[in-house]
């Protein structure tokens, strides 16, 4: 039968955050869900060895949380 290994879901869980901020409009709404998205594809990449794939998120993660804290001091 199917079977994912639950690290799998953690990186479909990530896949699907990240292709839904995408469709955001509001600059904040979809830099908040692409950081959870980040978030999880770090945790994935530290489980699997992918360190690649969490080494890029984490960057992302802080250059979202940069332009949200800009957005916000703007305000």
């Amino acid at each position: 039968m199917f079977s994912v290994n639950p690290i799998e879901w953690v990186g479909y869980l990530a896949s699907i955050l990240i292709v839904i901020s995408l469709t955001m409009t509001s600059i904040v709404k979809l830099r908040i869900i692409n950081t959870i998205g980040c978030l999880l594809f770090v945790f994935y990449g530290m489980i699997v060895k992918a360190y690649p794939v969490a080494i890029a998120n984490a960057a992302i993660i802080l250059i979202n949380l940069y332009y949200i804290y800009k957005l916000n001091k703007s305000k």
